[in-house]
């Protein structure tokens, strides 16, 4: 019995909820996401969606929770949004974005340009003092873990002294180093 897949999911004023046969779209005030499905059954009366099982076979009870948290999430990234932070921990370490190209100085003998998908907006914090931090917005969360993952893959914090491009609140285990 999927405890997650039981619950229903809000919908919140401004979200349009279209269901097909096979497919389900949703619109809000930040953008449209579609997610096609099977196995399940998905009903939406009096702004609640509710998922429900087509049968008790092993696919259909694994699709269940799994359904049932994508909408959620596609019904929370056109009402709200997601938002991702990364912070670039090291020396000489800088991020600057012109439009949707992210310019990465991460110790390499080069600079880094990276393209950002259009759906995801892009901002460059830097103050004096602080660590450089990228945050990125969009309405997909799917999209922007990704784009936040695929950046951080370009220089992942090390253990000795935790230099790297790491999320916002992320705790990075330290190792002690050599030992005299």
């Amino acid at each position: 019995m999927s405890r997650v897949g039981n619950s229903p999911i809000k919908v919140p004023e401004g979200v349009f909820i279209d269901i097909q046969p096979s497919k389900i779209n949703i619109k809000g005030k930040l953008g449209e996401l579609s997610q096609e499905y099977s196995d399940v059954e998905i009903k939406f009366d009096n702004h609640v969606i509710s998922v429900s099982r087509s049968s008790e076979s092993k696919t259909a009870k694994s699709k269940h929770g799994l359904y049932r948290s994508l909408i959620a999430n596609m019904v929370h990234g056109v009402s709200v949004g997601f938002t991702k932070e990364l912070e670039l921990v090291g020396v000489g370490y800088r991020a600057s974005n012109q439009g949707q190209k992210l310019d990465l100085a991460l110790g390499f003998s080069h600079n880094i340009l990276f393209d950002i998908a259009p759906e995801v907006k892009i901002e460059t914090i830097s103050e004096k003092g602080k660590n450089p931090i990228v945050k990125l917005t969009s309405h997909d969360k799917q999209l922007v873990g990704y784009v936040a993952s695929k950046i951080r893959s370009f220089r992942k914090p090390e253990p000795y002294k935790g230099k790297g491009i790491k999320y916002v609140g992320e705790q990075i285990r330290r190792k002690a180093g050599k030992s005299a």
